[in-house]
């Protein structure tokens, strides 16, 4: 039986991060594995929202101050490796993810040996729910062709952090999770475009994605920095600038 850690990211979501919290405890997945939020220095009621779950067995690990998305998913699969877990899922802190879908992306590598699992929207489907801006479905419609020229395969969400890995693959020397020019939407990225070129063994599934309505805002990116934070691993890599 393969342990499984369970990560959802947040940062100031304490409108959203009750409901996933509760979404996750009433799901199927419950139980069956251990579930640890990674608060990225929040400084409104997340924290102590959170922490109202202990009862529960809901973990979590708080930054000092706000470290950006990337530093929060690093503090996750550290924490993960450490504790000699087998598998890592990244999903939304949000309430963008469904819990019910945990194994969706788990049941691949547990039972076909996939090392790394993505969800997609796109994938064999529409997966998109709720009130989703114009401006996130072109620009999650564009990355991924993008994407998939650099690393020679077709992509069709590479900008959905709902996925699940081996956490064996970070043995490999060329995966350099501890690079600063990762701490916000880099590192994402960086690590399916590393997992692809490296010849993992990959697959997408379908997943859905559910937008809150605009007043409880979409997103923490901001546009233009946050838009470039995504694109440059692309570049960075596939230019090999970077490692």
């Amino acid at each position: 039986m393969s342990r499984i850690l369970v990560c959802p990211i947040a940062f100031n979501e304490h409108v959203k991060i009750k409901n996933t919290i509760e979404r996750f405890i009433a799901s199927s997945a419950f139980e069956k594995v251990e579930y640890l939020a990674i608060d990225d220095g929040s400084t409104d009621q997340t924290t102590e929202i959170i922490e109202s779950f202990s009862d529960k067995g809901i973990q979590t690990i708080k930054h000092a101050h706000r470290m950006g998305v990337g530093a929060a998913i690093r503090t996750a699969i550290k924490h993960a490796v450490e504790k000699n877990f087998d598998v890592i899922v990244i999903m939304a802190g949000n309430d963008k993810d469904d819990p019910n879908e945990i194994f969706s992306i788990v049941d691949p590598i547990i039972k076909e040996n996939f090392d790394f699992v993505q969800g997609s929207r796109y994938k064999g489907g529409c997966g998109i729910g709720g009130d989703m801006p114009l401006y996130r479905k072109i620009a999650t419609r564009l990355h991924p062709l993008l994407f998939s020229f650099f690393v020679k395969k077709k992509i069709t969400d590479s900008t959905n952090g709902f996925r699940a890995m081996k956490l064996s693959i970070l043995k490999n020397k060329e995966i350099i999770l501890d690079q600063a020019w990762l701490n916000a939407y880099e590192l994402e990225p960086y690590l399916l475009f590393k997992v692809l070129t490296l010849g993992y063994k990959f697959k997408e599934v379908l997943v859905k994605k559910t937008y809150p309505h605009k007043k409880l805002g979409y997103t923490k990116m901001r546009p233009f920095l946050g838009w470039w934070s995504i694109l440059k691993p692309i570049f960075y890599l596939g230019l090999r600038i970077k490692k």
